[in-house]
């Protein structure tokens, strides 16, 4: 006497499975570099009220990826801001 049809798997019992939901990608804007728009050589350390729109509150520089800035611009906006900060136009650290 064997009984085989008692033996139930776990797909039988289990409820069904809900549909997969759609993954949609955020597709953001290419940002670009302001510094190039404006075909800029150099970047002044005495332009203030410029150089703090790529500071955070804190007084960290913020990163190419946050502010679209190319690579050669971000490496002129750096040397800006450490010279504002020597010179005590910019703090080292937020206020």
């Amino acid at each position: 006497m064997e009984d085989n049809n008692v033996v139930a798997t776990a797909t039988e019992s289990s409820a069904p499975a809900a549909p997969a939901k759609k993954s949609y990608k955020r597709v953001s804007k290419k940002k670009v570099c302001q510094f190039c728009i404006e075909k800029a050589n150099a970047i002044d350390y005495k332009e203030v009220g410029k150089l703090k729109k790529y500071v955070t509150e804190k007084g960290k520089m913020l990163p190419r990826r946050m502010t679209g800035v190319c690579a050669k611009h971000q490496r002129m906006l750096a040397e800006a801001v450490k010279r504002a900060r020597i010179v005590a136009l910019l703090p080292f650290k937020g206020e």
